[in-house]
């Protein structure tokens, strides 16, 4: 057993305060990670388009609307309803994949940890 001004008596193993300092560092390191991995998903655009490619929409990483492009002839009149239950389908599949994108870029850094139940 050794003696350390900084440690105090040790049999060669690592101290609580050791532990708890080179826990909390990887948790830093994790933490960066994320906010790495979250803008870059955030930076990406998704694009998924329906009916026959008549109805488009893209949105980015952050969830946000960008683009809804509509083809002439998906425009009748008379089926209004139709077109925007397209336009919704779309933009709810572009959101899917931005969804899903953060995910597995979230799932990459924790290694499948499920943080949620620590509120993150």
């Amino acid at each position: 057993m050794g003696y350390s001004a900084r440690r105090g008596f040790t049999n060669g193993k690592i101290s609580g305060a050791a532990r708890q300092a080179e826990m909390q560092q990887k948790i830093a390191e994790m933490q960066a990670a994320m906010t790495s991995a979250q803008e870059n998903v955030e930076a990406q655009e998704f694009t998924a388009s329906v009916g026959g490619g008549v109805v488009e929409a893209k949105v980015n990483g952050k969830k946000e609307v960008l683009a809804v492009t509509i083809k002439p002839e998906a425009v009748d009149p008379d089926d209004v309803e139709m077109l925007q239950d397209l336009v919704v389908s779309a933009v709810n599949e572009a959101l899917r994949q931005a969804e899903d994108a953060m995910e597995k870029s979230m799932s990459s850094v924790t290694g499948g940890l499920n943080l949620g139940a620590f509120g993150l």
